[in-house]
């Protein structure tokens, strides 16, 4: 039996602290094949996914998916990231938050061959939801985050 990630762990507890101290989290995924996001908003072959309780309906977090039901641009779409891809959670209004190594299968196709990453568009990042921010532009960078393996 092979020991389990701490990733989903960490993940869970940061969004709850988050949640609790009323910031915005926000998930930063490496798209792969096995990531279902909208690809047009994904840049360089990532996403940054606002999971907030009001962004999000029916999200899930088990120990392998992040699973919720968003709005890109009006349209309610169906959002699955497997933990593997999952390579940051952050506070929106801080940037204090955790960065995480992708894991090998976020990188690597089933048969050991690298994936093909995601069209990339020529047009910036949309989070969702689509709300001014009140938070300094130098505020919203994020900073803080550690890499762990």
């Amino acid at each position: 039996m092979s020991e389990q990630s701490a990733k989903p762990f960490l993940v869970r507890a940061l969004y709850e602290w988050c949640v609790e101290q009323g910031y915005t989290p926000y998930l930063a995924v490496r798209v792969d094949q096995k990531t279902r996001v909208p690809t047009e908003f994904v840049k360089n072959g990532e996403i940054v996914l606002n999971v907030g309780p009001l962004a999000t309906h029916k999200l899930t977090m088990d120990n392998d998916w992040v699973l919720f039901n968003a709005r890109f641009n009006g349209m309610s779409q169906e959002v699955a990231v497997p933990f593997a891809a999952v390579i940051g959670i952050f506070a929106k209004e801080t940037g204090y938050g955790m960065g995480f190594q992708p894991t090998l299968d976020a990188a690597e196709s089933d048969n050991g061959q690298p994936v093909e990453l995601a069209k990339v568009p020529d047009e910036p990042l949309k989070l969702v939801p689509e709300r001014p921010s009140t938070v300094p532009k130098e505020k919203s960078k994020v900073s803080h985050l550690k890499v762990i393996k």
